[in-house]
């Protein structure tokens, strides 16, 4: 695609410039029945193209506001109810995880203790 790019534009660029040198292209407009020719005719149409466009970017403005509003709004709702089924299934797995936390308990007292006991003798070591 980026070898394609610069020859897209100047083929564009091109047909642009034809259109200026060559002269209007006959543009018409159809308003209610009514024919516009010339150049009113494509200031017109160009007004009415901008305007619609202007108002399409504003719709579309508002519509992302309004679904990031949406969507955060969910996503908090989501992640409050995560949580919440993370606490209730912890309360409900605690009374069997006990028979696991004794063992663990007595193991992490044990190696907390050696390991105070020998930061005590590299502190008296004298150096």
């Amino acid at each position: 695609m980026k070898k394609y790019a610069p020859l897209l534009l100047l083929f564009l660029f091109i047909m642009v410039a034809w259109e200026a040198m060559v002269g209007p292209s006959g543009m018409s407009v159809n308003i209610d029945g009514d024919e516009l020719h010339g150049p009113a005719a494509a200031l017109v149409g160009m007004l009415f193209a901008g305007g619609g466009l202007l108002i399409a970017g504003i719709v579309m403005l508002f519509v992302g506001v309004v679904l990031a509003l949406v969507f955060a709004g969910l996503g908090v709702l989501a992640v409050g109810g995560l949580a919440l089924g993370a606490v209730v299934l912890a309360v409900m797995v605690s009374p069997l995880l006990l028979p696991l936390a004794i063992p663990l308990a007595i193991i992490w007292y044990l190696s907390s203790r050696a390991r105070k006991q020998h930061a005590g003798h590299d502190a008296v070591k004298p150096s």
